[in-house]
């Protein structure tokens, strides 16, 4: 279907319905409505090569996930991604998937930039000093990242207070008396990962009195590795009052090593705190107290907001959001 014949049918010029199908602010409202209306009814799709000659844009954004972390499949990222994917379709953009492979130096990223084939990125898994997001500023290509780095210039982020999410749940733990607390975290050099491990620190150290954090393990992120580590600890002469963990795999791994010792519930339950809640198809049916961020829908429809204001050009420092945890409590805790 052409353009000309939907500008014959309504008995306009190839270019008003053009323009009014691109976008421009030049053609009235209710001829645009006309002409979107009947290029719907006809199934007319705009020729994407035309369209980014004319609007020097690919209508593509690619979000970076590294390979050597968490699969995609985990539900934390399936739900935003599914959500963030809908929104920008809306707005006929693209989302694509792109491995960032650490021993290729990035190189295929910057390709895939020059090449005009995306109008920007959205980077996840950010470290404190990331070469990634130093050499998009550098370029002064648009990105935007899930948690914060340490960059000379201002840029566009989203993140939750990490820090504050464990420095909850240790706080609360010191509330009720359990000052022998234990902490399992993740072992990659993740901006998120570090700033959950010093929230759980900074609990302590700032009681008063002082407590030295002397149960802390920086592990992989499985299931195995939570549940190994929280059996070495139930193990000793003397076990861990509350165990928190900063991410749902290791959580659910803890869990089961609680269950299976009967120290999950019950009389001689030791407090399990979970960031992001066990998985929705853990094993485990027992709830647990979990650190929580909003639901990953409305992350997702955030992220695409402030997608489709970075392409607008809208100021950088007005493109940064934090959001912060709130704990859910078992009857047990409150």
């Amino acid at each position: 279907m052409s353009l000309k014949a939907i500008a014959a049918a309504l008995g306009l010029s190839v270019t008003t319905v053009s323009r009014a199908l691109n976008g421009y602010d030049d053609v009235a409202a209710a001829t645009r409505k006309r002409i979107e209306e009947e290029a719907t009814s006809r199934g007319y799709r705009p020729n994407d090569a035309a369209r980014r000659l004319k609007t020097g844009r690919a209508n593509a954004v690619g979000l970076v996930f590294p390979v050597s972390t968490a699969s995609l499949n985990d539900s934390y990222y399936s739900e935003m991604l599914l959500t963030l994917d809908q929104r920008l379709a809306q707005h006929d953009i693209d989302l694509m998937i792109l491995p960032d492979k650490p021993q290729d130096k990035h190189r295929t990223l910057m390709r895939l930039l020059r090449s005009g084939a995306l109008d920007a990125l959205i980077l996840t898994h950010t470290q404190p000093h990331d070469i990634r997001l130093q050499r998009l500023q550098q370029k002064g290509y648009r990105f935007l990242t899930l948690g914060r780095s340490q960059l000379p210039q201002p840029y566009a982020w989203f993140d939750y207070d990490n820090h504050a999410g464990t420095l909850l749940a240790a706080e609360h733990c010191l509330q009720q008396g359990l000052t022998r607390l234990a902490y399992l975290g993740g072992n990659e050099p993740c901006t998120y990962i570090l700033d959950r491990r010093h929230g759980f620190i900074d609990a302590l150290t700032q009681h008063q009195p002082p407590i030295a954090p002397t149960m802390l393990a920086a592990l992989p992120m499985t299931r195995r590795a939570g549940y190994q580590q929280t059996q070495r600890w139930l193990a000793q002469d003397i076990a861990p009052q509350a165990i928190i963990t900063d991410c749902a795999p290791l959580g659910e791994g803890a869990a089961i090593a609680l269950q299976q010792a009967d120290r999950l519930s019950g009389a001689r339950a030791i407090p399990l705190y979970v960031y992001d809640g066990l998985p929705h198809d853990s094993i485990i049916d027992q709830p647990v107290n979990a650190i929580l961020q909003l639901s990953q829908q409305r992350i997702g429809e955030r992220v695409a907001e402030m997608v489709l204001q970075l392409l607008e050009g809208a100021p950088l420092e007005e493109l940064q959001t934090l959001w912060q945890p709130m704990l859910r409590l078992t009857s047990d805790a409150q």
